[in-house]
């Protein structure tokens, strides 16, 4: 985020009244922690794969590649 877009942000916040500011926290909590999940469901995604293709992979038949 650039300096001007925090400013901004910062300059609509302070504008709210106390109630929106804590509808505003939930709704960054909410995106935080739905980032989270994103990045750990593709990585539990890239685990699944890396297993599966294992199998395929490692096999004498490839071995010549696995060398290169």
């Amino acid at each position: 985020m650039t300096k001007v877009h925090e400013q901004t942000l910062l300059e609509k916040l302070r504008g709210l009244p106390p109630e929106r500011l804590a509808e505003v926290e939930d709704f960054v909590d909410f995106l935080a922690h739905r980032q989270a999940g994103e990045r750990g469901l593709t990585q539990a995604a890239s685990q699944l794969a890396t297993a599966a293709f294992t199998r395929v992979w490692d096999n004498p038949a490839d071995a010549d590649y696995d060398r290169l």
